[in-house]
């Protein structure tokens, strides 16, 4: 197993391990990337005040989201072709999840089918939704994942369209995936990626593609098919409608707004994240951050607030929740982790940032994250 330290070594490692177009998808934003920059110019611009003093006490990261306890405030986040970054790579991070005592989340637009990822967790598994056009599709696909045990289900509400990622059409890296001379040359020139992660999808007959989709649409990500279009005229009404259907826990993903997160509420959501898709959608849009604090005066005392984007380390985990933030959700670093060792890289990532997180704590003189609030933040750097 490959040694890193850091969210930044593990970086370097990915990128050396995957293809330029599979790295590029996971790693960068959209546009000019100013909303990658700005989601961490945002967190560092937030300074802790340690107390001193406090005794060597037992610290614990334990928390309890939705009824189920977890040992660290951490959800490895939905991304869509996990799978790709290793060879099933959403069972990988689903082990690495479970072993490590964090939530999962799985996407919508998987390589390996929410059966599939249930199968593999010894814990219970998150679902991110988007929703189809075809809403009767959308409510199969909810049956699957209620009768699988998903209980918590993740709405993303802020892609009305898809974002403009210049680089994925620069790489081919769209639906389907277009061959190239640039991308098959780069293919070739990262042969432990064909063999350990094409080849072995190949062995099997099964080319990766949309593990979650209806049969016959886009069955792999390599060949043009009937096409599943998400609806792009989303509406609280859809929310409503959701909350019709759904039974169990119902979180929205990309609230950056109070007047948006107070209609959560009254829509009947049990959570929300705060979030802008890891500077991934809107380049122009807040860093959660920014708005984390108003969010959470406004609605944290009615529903579960999650926060993400940008997160690199432990002291990021713990500035969001001495925030508000009842938990965090994990996209990068996770990945990076599978690209590198598959579950074993995976569940490094996660130690590594519960220990920079257990370490940020003791620091800070924080025993729990009932120590944890606003009074331990210098916010006066914070754009507002």
């Amino acid at each position: 197993m490959t040694v890193f330290l850091n969210y930044s070594e593990l970086r370097q490692l990915a990128q050396r391990r995957l293809p330029r177009g599979i790295f590029q998808y996971i790693d960068r934003g959209t546009e000019d990337e100013v909303g990658l920059r700005h989601n961490r110019m945002s967190l560092d611009a937030v300074r802790i005040k340690p107390r001193i003093l406090t005794g060597d006490r037992p610290h614990s990261q334990a928390i309890s989201l939705f009824g189920e306890t977890y040992d660290a405030p951490m959800i490895v986040a939905p991304t869509a072709f996990a799978g790709l970054v290793w060879h099933q790579g959403e069972i990988a991070l689903a082990k690495a999840a479970s072993t490590e005592g964090v939530a999962l989340c799985a996407a919508t637009d998987s390589i390996s089918s929410v059966e599939e990822i249930a199968a593999a967790s010894r814990g219970p598994i998150w679902f991110q939704l988007y929703l189809w056009k075809h809403y009767e599709m959308t409510q199969a696909l909810l049956q699957r994942a209620w009768e699988t045990g998903v209980r918590t289900l993740v709405v993303t509400c802020d892609t009305a369209v898809g974002p403009n990622r210049e680089y994925n059409a620069r790489n081919g890296f769209d639906m389907p995936f277009r061959f190239s001379a640039s991308n098959l040359c780069d293919a070739a020139v990262h042969p432990r990626w064909v063999l350990g992660v094409l080849a072995r999808y190949m062995a099997t007959g099964r080319l990766p593609g949309f593990a979650n989709y209806p049969a016959g649409f886009e069955s792999s990500i390599f060949a043009a098919g009937k096409a599943l279009p998400y609806d792009r005229d989303l509406s609280w009404e859809h929310i409503r409608r959701l909350r019709d259907d759904w039974k169990g826990n119902l979180v929205l993903k990309g609230i950056l707004r109070v007047d948006d997160a107070l209609v959560a509420v009254r829509m009947g959501a049990d959570g929300i994240v705060v979030s802008n898709h890891g500077g991934r959608n809107l380049d122009s849009a807040v860093a959660p951050i920014q708005v984390l604090a108003k969010v959470v005066d406004a609605v944290g005392g009615q529903i579960t607030v999650i926060a993400d984007s940008g997160v690199r380390r432990g002291s990021d985990v713990l500035k969001l929740l001495a925030i508000g933030a009842r938990a965090v959700m994990l996209g990068r670093m996770p990945l990076y982790g599978a690209a590198v060792g598959g579950m074993s890289g995976a569940s490094q990532a996660i130690r590594i940032l519960r220990r920079e997180l257990d370490i940020a704590m003791k620091l800070s003189g924080c025993r729990d994250f009932r120590q944890m609030d606003r009074s331990l933040l210098d916010m006066s750097e914070l754009l507002h």
